[in-house]
């Protein structure tokens, strides 16, 4: 294996409670002066990126972020986990990247044009969702730009002798496992929680995740190099209509046995 590239995003800290100004509508959740970390199911992608290429000397790990000049910070925490170099296309700050501006077909635009402008790509691994628009769409857009063997919601991955990609999946029913034959084309797998569990960057590691490479790229130029259309990559294929936040929850009620819980179930008629 050669190169294994890992596209992660940018999005509120899964700790962080989310802010909403129904006043702006689709712009309504609040990014200003809330902490921002790694998506979750990125952070697991590239912990498996990392553990394939310890298991094949010689891979290179390159973690790739579309987004505001911040995401920079994001690819330094995946050069501190062990990436080898990073590549920013860097968005102007007004764009946004949690589904209002920028969607999944245009990121797996922007990826598909980073894969084929890098050499000898094996795979490409992403988490199966962002949590911020919970789409879970891009992995299978770039595998199907790139018309490349693809597996989502993976819970365990092997690569044989020959190149392919062994992928237990998890499904509705349970899981199922599936063979990524070589085809030529890298594989594209998005990552599930079950499939590990992400490591602590070091503080030796840290420091030097900051001498690591990271190629900057602004949108407008990588959108040039890739001969799209910037208008088309930035006009949502869907549009947010409204935004807000759910309602609280009704307190419990306490219950002092067996038979005055079927009661109250059969008053609101849960039970029959």
């Amino acid at each position: 294996m050669k190169k294994i590239l890992v596209p992660i995003k940018r999005v509120i800290d899964y700790a962080q409670k989310v802010r909403v100004d129904p006043s702006k509508g689709p712009q309504g959740v609040q990014l200003k002066n809330v902490k921002m970390s790694m998506n979750p199911f990125c952070e697991i992608a590239v912990e498996e990126a990392i553990q394939l290429k310890e298991q094949n000397k010689g891979a290179e790990v390159v973690a790739i972020s579309v987004g505001p000049k911040q995401c920079t910070e994001t690819i330094r925490t995946a050069l501190a986990m062990g990436a080898d170099r990073g590549i920013h296309v860097e968005t102007k700050p007004d764009v946004r990247g949690d589904y209002i501006d920028l969607q999944p077909w245009a990121i797996a635009s922007l990826l598909k044009g980073i894969v084929d402008r890098e050499d000898a790509v094996d795979l490409v691994l992403l988490g199966k969702q962002s949590i911020d628009s919970d789409c879970g769409q891009t992995g299978p857009l770039l595998a199907g730009l790139l018309n490349a063997p693809q597996a989502t919601f993976a819970a365990n991955i092997e690569r044989g002798d020959d190149g392919s990609f062994t992928v237990e999946r998890e499904t509705d029913t349970g899981t199922e496992t599936i063979k990524l034959n070589a085809s030529g084309k890298p594989a594209v797998i998005t990552c599930d929680l079950r499939l590990n569990t992400p490591r602590y960057p070091t503080m030796p590691n840290i420091m030097k995740a900051k001498k690591k490479p990271v190629e900057t790229i602004s949108l407008e130029d990588m959108v040039k190099e890739l001969g799209l259309d910037l208008d088309e990559v930035l006009t949502p294929k869907h549009e947010v209509v409204e935004v807000y936040e759910p309602p609280p929850r009704k307190e419990g009620e306490t219950v002092g046995s067996i038979d005055e819980l079927l009661g109250k179930l059969k008053e609101k008629g849960l039970v029959a």
